[in-house]
């Protein structure tokens, strides 16, 4: 079964859409437009009546709210009715939540194997369909010291029986990394200067059990949020 990421013109590049209880890693550089295009991925799973979660290791709700309210594609709507959730895991309200479904001391978890199994049985719990994780900066800071950290992190997330996507700062798509090969799908946003101007770009690394090419699609910002030109290729 597919589903919709709510970004206009990106359903024409995986064949009509995301397959469900995948997970998903979003990278690129800062200002690419990730979270945006996550924001509208949950924001369009609310829309079609489903349980959607944005979990943020360091925005804040008002933060997150703030940042996509200049768009009209209903975020900050679907957040004050309820059918979109914004967590900060930091926060005294995402550990009392995490910790109900784990049966866990509702402390910050002391290691990633703990962090992920709570995430997972809150999504079990709660009947999340869409999550997205925001981002593994601080999954890296916070665990650095287990080199294995990120693996066992996807490799419980996968589990999950939901549409995962996490988002992941990096600047080389050429540079993959252990995520990348768990995943089942790897979308890499762009953008860099092209005759004195900003050029914004998607290219799909890849995705499982979809006919896709490496392309670069033009990607702009509008009112309305992202908006993919699926015919308008890139030149990187």
């Amino acid at each position: 079964m597919r589903i919709s990421s709510g970004v206009p013109g990106f359903d024409a590049l995986v064949d009509g859409g995301l397959l469900k209880d995948r997970l998903y890693i979003v990278s690129g550089p800062p200002g690419s437009g990730k979270t945006t295009f996550c924001s509208q991925f949950v924001t369009n799973g609310a829309v079609d009546g489903e349980t959607t979660l944005f979990l943020t290791l360091h925005e804040t709700e008002a933060e997150l709210v703030s940042d996509m309210g200049s768009y009209e594609f209903g975020f900050d709507q679907a957040v004050k009715s309820g059918h979109v959730k914004v967590l900060n895991v930091f926060d005294s309200e995402a550990q009392r939540l995490l910790s109900s479904s784990s049966r866990s001391s509702g402390e910050f978890p002391t290691n990633v194997d703990n962090l992920a199994n709570q995430l997972v049985a809150f999504v079990e719990s709660r009947g999340v369909d869409r999550l997205v994780i925001d981002s593994t900066m601080l999954l890296e800071y916070y665990f650095s010291d287990d080199l294995g950290a990120l693996v066992k992190f996807l490799s419980t997330l996968k589990r999950a029986d939901a549409t995962v996507m996490l988002i992941s700062e990096m600047t080389d798509p050429t540079s993959y990394t252990d995520g990348h090969y768990l995943a089942h799908g790897v979308i890499f946003m762009h953008n860099y200067l092209d005759s004195g101007s900003m050029t914004r770009g998607i290219q799909i690394i890849k995705m499982r059990g979809t006919e896709i090419d490496c392309d670069i699609r033009k990607v702009e910002f509008t009112d309305r949020g992202l908006r993919v030109l699926p015919d308008e290729k890139v030149q990187a």
